[in-house]
Parts: C-alpha cells; structure tokens; sequence
C-alpha cells in the first residue's frame, strides 16, 4: 500500500538522493535561519515527512556504517500513521515476524508525538528494566529514543532541552510542550493508578504476568500497543489478540527485500509465482502451501527447527509453541474428513435409571452426531461403538465431553461437550450415550472390561483421576458393567486390575496421546469434528518433559465459561485406546455349578466354613 502524506512526496527514498536531499535542506537552514521553522512546522504535520527526511536508525550488520538514514517502507509507514492514529483512542496489537523494524516503529511514533504534541504522557513498558532504559544497550527502548532525539538536527530538537536535566533514568520531557515519556518494567501493578496518552508493551508475549498487566493497565490508557512476536497461545498476548479489534500484522513476506521471488502453492499443489520478476531461474521450489521466498527458504535452512520457524517467520501462535501434534498431519486428517454435523440436539433419558428416551433435533443442543439415525431415530445397532469421556468439574472452566466412535470403521460418529454439567449428571448422561448406541441383539456381559462378540451396550472409558472418581462412582451406582478396567500400560502384559477407569499420570499420558497421535499421522483414524482437531494443535511440550494443553498450564489463565483446554482430544485419545482394549477376546465364563452336585456341596462347605468355625467339619 503506498501512504501519502501532505509532503512525504517531497523527501526522495532512494537512499543517496535522500542524504543530498538531506543535505540540501541543513544547507538552506544555515544560509536562511528563518527556514528551519517551514521545516518544523512540516515535520510537526507529517510524521513520514519527518521521519524519512530526518530520522537516524541503527544497524549494526551494516558496519562500517551503521548509522543509516531511517527511510521507511511503505508497510512501515502505514504502521507509523496507524499507531499515531491509535494514541488516545483504541488499543492496537502489531503482530510480527522477526526483524521487521517494529520496536523502531513504535518508538518513532512515540518519539515524533512527544516532540511534536504537547501535553501527552507514554509510557514504555517491556520484560525488564535493562529492557527498557538501559546505557549502551541497542536493545532497550530509550536507547531508541536517544539515538532518534540525539541524531536529530540540533534546529530540529525541542527548544531548551538540556539532556541531563530532561533525559533521566526511564523518564525523558520535552521543555517546549511539557510532553513526557516513561518507562517501567511488566510487574503485575505495572502502570496501576496512573493516567496516559498510551503505553507500549513490548514483546508482551514473553511476559510472565500477562494477564496481570492487562487488568492494571486497563484504566491507565484508551491506547495500549501491544507489540511482540508470537510465543506459543500460553500467554496474555494471545488472549488479547482475540480481541483487540485494531490489528497491525508485520509478516516477513510484506517486506520488499525479503519477498523477492515470492511464490507459493496453488490448490492443485502446483507452483505459483507471485513475483515473476524476481524469481531466480531454475530454482527448486518447496511447495507446502505457505507464501515463501528464495530469502524465506534460506531462513528456514537456518532455523533449529518448526518452532523457531512458526515464531520467528510465519506468525505462527499455534507452531511456536512445541507443539506435540504434527501440524501437517492434522491439517490433512481436518481436509479430508472434517465436516459439519449431520444432526444436532439433546438425547432425553430417565433421571433415575439413565435409560434413554429419544433423540431431540436442537440447533443449539449440546450433542453432535455424524450418524444417521433409523427409522426409530436411534443410531445403527449393527455396529460396536466406543464412549470416552473426559470429565470436569461442571463450573464453566473447562468442557466435560463424551466422544463417541464407530470401532469397527474407527470413525467419529458423536461428541458432547458441556462446560456447566456436574460429574454425577455426566455420568448419567454419558451411560446414556453408551446404551443409546448399543448393538442389537443384547447379550450379558462377559467380563465387564470386554465388549461381546454377540453386542451390547458401547464401551464406556473415562479418565478417573480427580472428578473422574465422582463420575465413575456413580457409573457403578447406575450398574452399568461394559467398562474400561484399569491396565498397566507402562507394563509388558498390560495385566488387567478391577479398578474401573483410566488413570492419568505423566507417562500414560504420554503413551495415551503418543497413540492417537500416531494414529492421526498414519491416517488410521477419521475424527469428523474440526473442533476436535484444532485443539491438538494447541498441545505443547512443557519445560518437565510433560504433554499438555497449553491453556491449562496458564498460570494466570483467566479465561471463562467454556473455554477449551483439550478436553476433546482427551476425549478422543481416550476413545482410540477404548478401541484398542475392547478388541481383546474375551475370557471363558466360568460354568454354572449344578445344584446338589458334589462340586456344589463342596462349595457349600467351603463356604461355611468361613461363615462359621463351629461348622468346619460339617
């Protein structure tokens, strides 16, 4: 997008025309004193005009010169307009890749506003204090300030300022207009009380107190910038993406050094080239899908892996967090089999005994199915399925759900998830589900943990760890026998114990969602709901080696009624492995003893024996 100011036009962009131009312009000043207030006066309407024409930034891969004329691309001058736009009205957040000059961004708008407005009051706020004003620091934002402030021209400074008595330690005033600039670093109070034109967060994603800092700075400012690189959906700054309306994306490809060549892949998998004109002649390309370059492929090579990749380069929330899932994998299970419900609503059963009634078509029912129901609207009895369920405490903080699949076709065919259900209900909800599809002909249970050939109600597995034992206590209530029985996965013979439900600890889980992963990867499972999908994306390695969503480990995570923190991967995972246990054949039923047989009166003895010593030798 090209910006156009009331006199930008006026400074050239080429960069040896820009120092003559430069030039020109100091020379006119010296000869005609009076001429530097037209200038002024100038700077003071357009900050482009001002910034190009007279502003310095730092590099130092650019020795021996690193002092370079700050001549903004036209990305960067869109930003520097949206954010002075931005102060004193609304809240923005600039996402970014890596070494797209966003931090000078924003402390040229800053810096052009406190020398140019009167009266205003930032603040600058980053992880640390070194962060924010640290001496010979390029890396602290006053530092910025200063070498924008102290390479400006001496004409073109604030009139009086002296900079040991207007430029201390996280504080800098400008004499001519009373306009002051401040700094602190991300403590949870962070700006608490206080009152101003707007403050700059930076690099918020790696802020420890995220969330704190969102709820002390609310009142300070209308306008607070949030700028950073995304780090993993664990932190305030991806909270706060989702709502902030006002948005600045800084992505690498918008960059006119780094998207020569631009190319990507078009929905037939064949390349596309989005710049001809720079694309290098017999190249081989890497088709993935995503826009790329020659100066993007080479990145990547550099890259220690997808990670560094999603956070540094693709503005990535979901990849630059570990993720645990292989994303590729994902996004093709989601292409080929997500799909809308066939039916949505409420499954009606009785309160007392969980017998279920009917099935209620309810556009906002809680139940999804991607089954067709009979003539009796119940689902097909010719197949087996499996119930897994992943409970919690029914308080709105996170989803109990049931999931429900097909284990014969190892298809997704049921979901339901409600935040707000209490352990007890669940458990009557979910044997409800499980005799709602049963196969037909019902025949007695065998052994509680197996499924017989024969049919019967659907498996039922369920994580007993936490709410899980008030859930799976009132299973049992409900008498309801084809369950999961607890194995020992960490062993070689999975021996079976008569603990019903499974129990999550840091290496089942690991074993848990390392098989429905691979079972995604491999393409052996076809999970119908989108929903269910995107949330294994959001599961991450943590710092102990532990699998987990990357909500729950927020510590100060405070999110409301029905926000997701995996619980229909659980779900999920937990139905794979319900799938894999009931595939085991069944043991032989002991046989009836015949009444008044021999065996039975040895029975008889040795049980009375234990009921009553005076009659042990009977």
């Amino acid at each position: 997008m090209k910006v156009s100011t009331p006199f930008s036009a006026r400074v050239p962009k080429e960069i040896r025309a820009n120092l003559r131009w430069r030039q020109a312009v100091h020379r006119r000043v010296r000869e005609d004193p009076d001429f530097a207030s037209v200038i002024i006066d100038a700077c003071a309407r357009d900050p482009i005009f001002f910034l190009n024409g007279f502003g310095y930034t730092y590099d130092p891969r650019s020795e021996p010169f690193s002092k370079l004329p700050f001549i903004l691309y036209p990305f960067q001058e869109e930003a520097v307009l949206d954010l002075i736009r931005s102060f004193n009205v609304k809240d923005r957040l600039i996402e970014k890749s890596r070494d797209m000059g966003a931090s000078w961004i924003c402390l040229s708008a800053f810096y052009w506003a406190w020398r140019f407005r009167p009266g205003l009051s930032f603040l600058l706020v980053s992880r640390t204090e070194d962060y924010v004003d640290k001496a010979g620091n390029p890396k602290s934002l006053f530092w910025k300030f200063d070498y924008l402030q102290t390479n400006s021209p001496v004409w073109l400074q604030p009139q009086g300022f002296i900079k040991s008595q207007h430029r201390r330690l996280l504080h800098a005033e400008n004499p001519e207009n009373g306009s002051v600039i401040d700094g602190e670093s991300t403590t949870g109070d962070v700006a608490r009380g206080d009152r101003r034109t707007a403050i700059l967060l930076d690099e918020f994603a790696a802020v420890e107190q995220g969330h704190r800092v969102l709820a002390s700075t609310r009142d300070t400012t209308k306008s607070r910038i949030f700028n950073s690189t995304p780090k993993g959906i664990n932190n305030a700054f991806y909270d706060i993406r989702q709502t902030v309306i006002d948005k600045t994306r800084l992505h690498w490809s918008v960059h006119p050094l780094k998207n020569v060549g631009l190319y990507t892949t078009d929905k037939t998998g064949a390349l596309k080239v989005l710049d001809p004109a720079g694309y290098p002649t017999h190249y081989a390309p890497t088709l993935d899908g995503k826009p790329r370059s020659p100066w993007y492929d080479n990145e990547c090579r550099r890259c220690a892996g997808a990670q560094e990749i999603a956070q540094e380069l693709d503005i990535d929330y979901l990849g630059s967090g570990y993720q645990f899932f292989n994303a590729e994998a994902v996004q093709e299970t989601i292409r080929k089999y997500a799909r809308p419900p066939i039916s949505v609503g409420d499954l009606d059963y009785d309160a007392v005994t969980a017998e279920p009634t009917a099935f209620r078509d309810n556009p906002s029912g809680r139940l999804e199915l991607w089954c067709l129901l009979n003539k009796d609207g119940k689902p097909p009895s010719d197949h087996k399925y499996v119930v897994a369920c992943d409970i919690s405490a029914g308080t709105g903080a996170s989803n109990s759900c049931a999931s429900i699949w097909d284990a014969a076709t190892k298809e997704k065919v049921g979901q339901y998830v409600n935040p707000y259900i209490r352990p007890e209900d669940f458990a009557k909800q979910a044997v409800a589900l499980a005799l709602w599809f049963r196969c037909a002909p019902v025949v007695p249970v065998v052994r509680a943990d197996l499924v017989p050939e024969g049919g019967g109600g659907a498996f039922l597995i369920w994580e007993s760890n936490g709410p899980g034992r008030q859930f799976g206590s009132r299973v049992m209530d409900l008498g309801y026998g084809n369950i999961y029985l607890r194995q020992r996965d960490e062993s070689i013979s999975k021996k079976v114990t008569d603990i019903p439900g499974w129990a999550s600890t840091k290496e089942t889980k690991k074993v848990l969602l390392g098989a429905y992963q691979i079972a995604i990867a491999s393409g052996n499972c076809v999970n119908r709901s989108k929903e269910a999908l995107d949330e294994t994306l959001e599961y991450v390695f943590t710092a102990d080696e532990r699998i987990a969503h990357a909500r729950s480990i927020c510590k100060t995570d405070p999110t409301g009624a029905g926000s997701s923190h995996g619980d229909r991967v659980m779900a999920d995972a937990l139905a794979w492995k319900g799938m894999e246990a009931r595939r085991q054949k069944p043991v032989e039923e002991v046989p009836e003893i015949p009444i008044g047989s021999l065996a039975w009166r040895n029975q008889q003895r040795e049980s009375n024996k234990k009921t009553d010593p005076d009659r042990a030798g009977w």
